[in-house]
C-alpha cells in the first residue's frame, strides 16, 4: 500500500500545490481546511489519485484530535504530516490590534501544536513517522509589517529546533520548511515587490525534494534565504538600516 500524508491548510496555495504534488508521485493524501469546497474542488483535480477529505478548522483542538483519528482508521495509517495551515495578516502601529495577534497565534502556532498533539501518539507508538512543520523566513528577523506574522513564525522556528533531538530519538523524523515570497492568495495582499517570487508548484517541488531529503530545514528560493540568513546574524543597525533604505525606495 501507498504511503499515506496528512496536510492542513490543503485549500489553497501551497498546501493545496503540495498535496497535489504528493498525490502525483503515488502518496495517498488526507487532505484538511476550513473551506469544505476547496477540498473538494482539490479531490477532483487529478482523477485517480487517492485524495480523503477532511474538512478542519486546526484552531479547534478536540476537532483536531478527532480528525487524525478519523483518518487512521478511515483513510490509512499516516506516515508524514505536514502542518501547513496558517494566516497572514501585515499590521502596523496605526492598525495595531490585539484581535490581529490572537487570530494568528491561534492559526499558526497553535493550529500546529494541536496538530501535533493529535499525530504524536499514533507516531510514539509506532516509533516512526515524519513531522513537516511550516516557518517562514521571515521568523528569522522582525520585518516591517509583519510584526505578528513574523512572531508567529519564529515561535514555530524555536519550537521546532527545541523538538528535533527528542523526536529524532523517538524515531520520528521532524522537518522545519522556511519558505521565502510565494505566490498565494496570502501573498496577494502584499503592497510590495516581492524578491525571487516563487510559484506554488515550484514550491511544492522543493518541498517534496527536501522531504525525501535529510536535511533538517528546507528553505527557498536559497538566494533570498541565504540573504535572510546573513541577517539572522548581523548586528541591528545594519538590519535597521536596510529596512530604512527598503522602506524609501517603496
Amino acid at each position: 500500500m501507498s504511503k499515506c500524508a496528512w496536510v492542513t491548510g490543503a485549500g489553497k496555495g501551497i498546501g493545496r500545490a503540495t498535496a497535489l504534488r504528493l498525490a502525483e508521485i503515488g502518496w495517498r493524501v488526507a487532505i484538511s481546511a476550513r473551506t469544505e469546497s476547496d477540498l473538494l474542488a482539490l479531490n477532483r483535480t487529478l482523477p485517480g489519485c487517492e485524495f480523503g477529505v477532511y474538512p478542519l478548522d486546526v484552531r479547534d483542538e478536540v476537532a483536531t484530535i478527532q480528525t487524525v483519528q478519523k483518518i487512521e482508521k478511515e483513510f490509512g495509517k499516516i506516515d508524514l504530516a505536514i502542518f501547513n495551515a496558517g494566516t497572514y495578516k501585515p499590521i502596523s502601529i496605526h492598525n495595531f490590534s490585539s484581535e490581529v495577534f490572537r487570530d494568528l497565534v491561534e492559526t499558526n502556532v497553535m493550529g500546529t501544536v494541536f496538530g501535533l498533539a493529535a499525530i504524536l501518539p499514533f507516531f510514539l507508538k509506532r516509533k516512526a513517522g515524519h513531522i513537516a512543520i511550516m516557518g517562514s523566513v521571515a521568523g528569522y528577523r522582525g520585518l516591517p509589517t509583519s510584526a505578528a506574522y513574523g512572531c508567529t513564525k519564529a515561535g514555530l522556528i524555536n519550537m521546532a529546533e527545541a523538538l528535533k533531538l527528542e523526536l529524532e530519538a523517538a524515531g520520528i523524523k521532524l522537518s522545519l520548511i522556511n519558505p521565502g515570497f510565494v505566490d498565494t492568495p496570502l501573498t496577494e495582499k502584499n503592497d510590495f515587490k516581492m524578491p525571487f517570487l516563487l510559484s506554488g508548484p515550484a514550491a511544492a517541488d522543493l518541498i517534496v525534494k527536501g522531504l525525501n531529503g535529510n536535511k533538517f530545514e528546507i528553505t527557498f528560493p536559497l538566494r533570498f534565504a541565504m540573504i535572510m540568513k546573513v541577517l539572522r546574524i548581523c548586528p541591528n543597525w545594519i538590519l535597521f538600516r536596510m529596512m530604512r533604505f527598503m522602506g524609501k525606495k517603496q
